[in-house]
């Protein structure tokens, strides 16, 4: 890679890596999963940082990854193991609004694994129903239908609350 790829790339990946993390902690609900899914895809877009760089939508290009990147580990058997609520994920940044983000994630913890994830997929990554569907090996219709009967639940559930 020669020098000035290199600086564009360290500058993409260092404007995008807190959002990534983020959106992977929605994911994955663990901030170490989290990490090892974005260590996963900046060494993947360092691979295809031409490729990346050319894209029209590199950003989309990224979240595309970083949703292929999460996926995979979910197909791991190791990863179906969820932390224990004894042990702590880790200190969040300083800057994190923690009573929000402790919110958001209850109410994403009750939904089912798909629902969530084309809710963090289309919601949060901006990622459009055909690169969710594509990203999670789904139908679009599915993305549709999930992401409605997700909605629908989070409403619900934030109302009550």
């Amino acid at each position: 890679m020669r020098r000035a790829d290199e600086e564009q790339f360290r500058v993409f990946v260092s404007e995008r890596m807190e959002r990534w993390r983020r959106g992977a902690f929605l994911l994955c609900r663990d901030w170490h999963a989290a990490d090892d899914v974005v260590a996963v895809t900046v060494g993947r877009i360092f691979e295809k940082w031409r490729k990346v760089a050319a894209a029209d939508n590199p950003d989309a290009y990224a979240r595309r990854m970083l949703a292929r990147a999460w996926a995979d580990e979910c197909r791991r058997s190791w990863r179906r193991e969820l932390p224990s609520d004894d042990l702590p994920d880790g200190a969040l940044p300083a800057d994190h609004r923690i009573e929000d983000q402790q919110s958001l994630a209850e109410l994403l913890e009750s939904l089912g694994p798909r629902q969530r994830a084309v809710v963090v997929l289309r919601f949060y990554l901006n990622l459009s129903v055909e690169e969710t569907a594509e990203a999670l090996g789904i139908s679009s219709g599915t993305v549709k239908s999930q992401s409605a009967r997700a909605l629908t639940t989070l409403r619900s559930l934030a109302n009550q609350a």
